[in-house]
């Protein structure tokens, strides 16, 4: 089985604007995540980003413009010698779409990627910003750490959780 790394994207990878990122422009990537990001990736766990993107319901952008965010976090860790192994990302909002099983806090799209993955639950942490993250991980089995938005995330500390 494989271990890996679940990471909310806004305020863990890219900076958090307290509203929906709409613009391509608008999206900055926080670098320094990637070096301890980096030695986990070094140490086998599989980097994997869970995020909500409600916006694409709201119709505030497409899933194009999604797609070019994500190659951009993409090719900063490729030129940083990790790779970020896939993107989990719920495109539906409570206000349009209704209730859906892959939108934080519940536990969908970590639950898919565990599957598709083979990937072991109790070897694995989910960083996050919010408590819906931590919500999330703790709904599939997975060790949750909250950070504040755009906090610099700490290798000891993960280390630490994946220890206990």
């Amino acid at each position: 089985m494989n271990k890996a790394i679940f990471l909310d994207r806004d305020g863990v990878l890219n900076h958090e604007m307290h509203d929906y990122i709409c613009r391509v422009e608008d999206f900055q990537i926080l670098d320094y995540q990637i070096p301890v990001l980096k030695k986990l990736f070094d140490e086998d766990y599989l980097l994997i980003v869970i995020t909500n993107q409600g916006g694409i319901a709201l119709k505030r952008y497409s899933e194009d413009e999604l797609a070019i965010m994500h190659q951009m976090l993409r090719n900063a860790f490729t030129k940083k010698g990790a790779e970020i192994a896939a993107v989990y990302y719920c495109p539906h909002h409570p206000t349009v779409s209704g209730v859906c099983k892959c939108r934080k806090p519940l536990s969908g799209m970590i639950l898919d990627a565990i599957d598709m993955f083979d990937i072991d639950p109790a070897l694995s942490v989910m960083i996050g910003d919010k408590p819906r993250d931590i919500e999330a991980a703790n709904g599939a089995g997975v060790k949750g750490i909250l950070i504040e938005p755009d906090e610099q995330i700490s290798y000891e500390k993960i280390k630490a959780i994946l220890n206990q």
